[in-house]
């Protein structure tokens, strides 16, 4: 038989977790609280619910980005459906826009993985490390994701406000520490700031808040869902799909002179 444990329901209840919705969790608890209960299996603490609203808040939106757009473009061609639109905005999540998160955690872990009690390191041992990561990602043309930023030069504000809340909150871990020593470590070797930028942040805080790379992806998706549904409805309003195809065409045109 087939079964999940997140939900259930019947003629008379629907459950999450084994919490009935309506008498327990209506009025009773917030979203932030009923998404860890449903995807992590518990509510979150006070300070967990803070990191965990904060992510969400950051990324709902960060302006006609290319999910934005692929929403926008989607609906001109589908005025109907708001679901295909916003799925559209979701399915370019990657290595670029929307799933870097996951991408620099995971890269975190590979680069402390092997270590025998890495949490006990001091910085100064946790620099030797990370400067034979940047030698080696250096050495095989291979970027470090979640270092430099292209405006934020000299230090991504959002990152400075997210590591004040993680030692607010007892979660400035080894991978906070680390991230910061690999920054510092790539800036020396490239000979320019190279700051930790938000995503990187989000990946380190992720990691020691001891949640999973997917479920910081997951996070991003889940914010910018609210994003792309005010692009839908701002298209609807104020629409500039038609201007975006008008844009191609007229480039296409000049392409064949």
């Amino acid at each position: 038989m087939l079964k999940s444990y997140i939900g259930s329901g019947d003629a008379d209840h629907i459950r999450i977790r084994g919490h009935d919705l309506v008498d327990d969790l209506l009025d009773k608890h917030d979203f932030v609280d009923v998404l860890c209960l449903a995807i992590l299996g518990h509510f979150p603490d006070e300070r967990l619910r803070r990191m965990i609203n904060n992510s969400l808040v950051a990324s709902i939106d960060h302006g006609l980005t290319p999910s934005a757009l692929a929403t926008r473009l989607t609906l001109h061609g589908a005025p109907e459906s708001m679901q295909g639109a916003v799925a559209a905005g979701l399915l370019g999540a990657g290595s670029r826009f929307l799933g870097t998160v996951e991408v620099s955690a995971r890269f975190l872990q590979e680069a402390l993985r092997g270590l025998e009690h890495p949490e006990s390191l001091t910085d100064e041992q946790l620099g030797t490390v990370a400067d034979a990561v940047v030698e080696r990602c250096r050495r095989e043309k291979r970027k470090i994701p979640g270092l430099g930023h292209p405006i934020h030069v000299n230090g991504d504000p959002r990152t400075e406000r997210s590591l004040r809340e993680a030692r607010q909150e007892g979660y400035f871990g080894v991978h906070c520490r680390f991230a910061l020593q690999l920054a510092a470590s790539l800036s020396r070797a490239a000979g320019r700031p190279m700051p930790l930028n938000a995503t990187g942040c989000k990946g380190a805080v992720l990691l020691d808040l001891g949640l999973t790379p997917e479920f910081g992806k997951g996070l991003t998706l889940i914010g910018r869902v609210a994003g792309l549904v005010a692009h839908v409805i701002e298209e609807r309003d104020r629409p500039v799909g038609q201007d975006l195809w008008d844009m191609a065409a007229a480039a296409s045109e000049e392409g064949e002179d």
